[in-house]
């Protein structure tokens, strides 16, 4: 379908890496912040500690139900930093900084009272987090994500070489900067749920990219006098149709997600909707001309560098 374009992905690396950088400046700056004590992030109880108590009202959420209980909360407890969101058609999820039990159960009965609900009614869910858990969970999210990328990096490099590891992980490194920025754009709850994102972003993502990888070695091996530059942009035409088909694919299920979803569905459905369309738009536009402005700048200095299996473009 694509493969009749006259289009160079490569010749239009710079254009593409403007667009990149606006994509991941906000995730860029959110991150180097983070050292100096200014946050950006939405963190959520799951990195911060804190308690979740999630409550059956039996009447149907709407937002002046969540604005009244978030100012019963916050009359209740005395705390300001109180986020209430959607958990069901009559349920709410309640978010707060370290509370005693004392004080939820005083939170939770003047929710009774307010809401006229039965005397014996109980919590769903009353949940404590500390500090130090979430610090735990902090960096368990650090650490998955970093032997992510160093087992990709591994495992390219063994079957490429070494220049297309490292475009890859780069791109990786991109996609997961571009979610971070829709976290804190969107402010979108930071919590465990990014994990479970930035891994399944990583797992797309990078599968895209050796699709994409594996046809420029065919390619260079049907073709090895043709430039690597042309090998990767007639690579890229070829599986374009293959990358848009499962992104697409996957994206009309998350867009059901964020339609017919809960608040916390739709917490996790958006980072996740952006992070696979990033992913697409890097394993295409990104990681092949990277590869080869790597491969380039290698040449200047002298070294060379031949994909495995195939001879030097």
């Amino acid at each position: 379908m694509f493969q009749k374009l006259n289009f160079s992905f490569t010749g239009h690396f710079k254009l593409f890496g403007v667009i990149s950088i606006l994509l991941i400046a906000t995730g860029l700056v959110g991150l180097i912040l983070m050292p100096f004590g200014v946050n950006l992030l939405n963190l959520d109880i799951d990195f911060l500690g804190g308690v979740s108590m999630q409550y059956d009202l039996q009447t149907p959420i709407t937002a002046e139900v969540q604005a009244q209980v978030e100012d019963i909360v916050k009359d209740v407890s005395g705390l300001t930093a109180v986020t209430v969101t959607k958990a069901g058609e009559t349920q709410v999820l309640v978010k707060s900084l370290e509370m005693d039990t004392h004080t939820r159960d005083a939170v939770f009965q003047a929710c009774v009272e307010a809401f006229n609900l039965p005397e014996d009614s109980q919590p769903i869910s009353d949940d404590y987090v500390s500090a130090s858990v979430g610090a735990d969970l902090r960096n368990s999210a650090v650490t998955a994500a970093s032997i992510a990328c160093a087992l990709i990096l591994v495992y390219i490099i063994i079957r490429f070489e070494l220049w297309s590891g490292i475009a890859a992980v780069l791109a990786l490194l991109h996609d997961l900067l571009a979610v971070l920025g829709a976290y804190i754009i969107f402010r979108i709850p930071f919590n465990i749920n990014f994990i479970a994102v930035a891994l399944t972003i990583l797992g797309y993502s990078i599968n895209a990219t050796i699709v994409v990888f594996d046809r420029v070695r065919e390619n260079a091996k049907r073709s090895p006098k043709d430039a690597f530059s042309a090998v990767v942009d007639r690579s890229i035409l070829q599986t374009m149709t293959r990358s848009l088909n499962t992104t697409l694919t996957t994206l009309f299920s998350i867009i059901m997600l964020l339609i017919i979803g809960v608040t916390s569905i739709r917490n996790f459905a958006l980072p996740l909707f952006i992070g696979i369309l990033v992913g697409c738009y890097s394993s295409v536009c990104i990681s092949g001309p990277l590869w080869n402005a790597l491969r380039n700048l290698n040449k200047k200095r002298g070294k060379g560098g031949a994909i495995k299996g195939a001879a030097e473009a």
